[in-house]
């Protein structure tokens, strides 16, 4: 198929990889050219702007970092592409951000569905990612090769544009709480004259192991944050998700006691870090 990728950030550069190993016909573009350059490299073809990156193309996928890049993005190239092509919302922007791209989308007479990326930078470059999807089941059958391109399942959330979203945010929930978690029980451990890594070997293979709790413990012990999700990336989430509880009447105390933390590593300079780092905060 022909896919155009509109954003080559850490997720977005290694989807299109993922779709070019699998054998798509691959159009990237992004507002940094020099970011998308190397995709070119490996047979992609780099677009020099939006309008052009999906004028052929038989999907777009949106893979953008929040609702203001959305949009502009969408207003600048939604014209430009076939009127049968599948767009694709792929970036986290939260419920009242998704509601805005499907007014556009309505706009603009344009078929959109959303497919959340579960994962990070290395599930996206392998084609691993959990595929949260939402919107008409046969238009999200006509995307199942790209879908499995780039993820090793595809969770179907429902059939309007919004339950992948909705779906993400309690991912994305969980994903700052065990990390947060783990942060906070190394701390403890080291204060009280442990060797931190006992802690990883006491919850080794048992019911309240995590193997998230393993890859983010091993870099907080190590000191070392090579970014797969960036820590501001998942502050920006933990924003996205509070809003979507305290509209809907749920309990913000620990989601507010999260956006604190992560906002104390990021002040301490670990905003571009990977979410590790948030252990620094202890």
């Amino acid at each position: 198929m022909r896919v155009s990728v509109l954003g080559t950030g850490t997720m977005g550069a290694g989807v299109a990889a993922s779709l070019l190993r699998a054998g798509h016909e691959v159009t990237v573009w992004n507002r940094s050219a020099e970011k998308a350059e190397p995709l070119g490299e490996r047979g992609a073809t780099v677009a020099t702007d939006a309008g052009a990156a999906v004028a052929e193309a038989d999907v777009v996928l949106l893979t953008l970092f929040d609702t203001d890049a959305v949009v502009d993005v969408l207003e600048s190239a939604a014209g430009e592409a076939p009127t049968d092509a599948v767009w694709v919302q792929c970036s986290t922007i939260g419920v009242a951000g998704t509601e805005t791209v499907v007014q556009l989308a309505g706009k603009y007479g344009i078929t959109l569905v959303e497919a959340m990326m579960l994962g990070t930078k290395a599930p996206a470059e392998q084609g691993t990612l959990t595929m949260l999807a939402a919107g008409p089941s046969d238009v999200l059958d006509r995307i199942d090769a790209v879908l499995d391109a780039i993820g090793a399942k595809t969770v179907r959330a429902g059939e309007q544009v919004g339950a992948g979203t909705a779906l993400k945010l309690a991912a994305n929930a969980w994903i700052a709480s065990i990390t947060a978690a783990t942060g906070q029980s190394l701390a403890v451990a080291r204060a009280l004259g442990l060797d931190p890594e006992l802690f990883l070997e006491a919850i080794d293979g048992s019911a309240s192991d995590s193997a998230y709790a393993h890859t983010k413990g091993k870099a907080m012990i190590d000191g070392t944050f090579p970014a797969q999700f960036a820590l501001d990336g998942l502050r920006k989430d933990i924003g996205l998700i509070t809003d979507a509880a305290r509209s809907t009447g749920v309990s913000t105390v620990l989601l507010d006691a999260l956006g604190r933390v992560y906002a104390d590593a990021s002040a301490s300079g670990h905003g571009g870090d990977d979410i590790a780092a948030v252990g620094t905060a202890f």
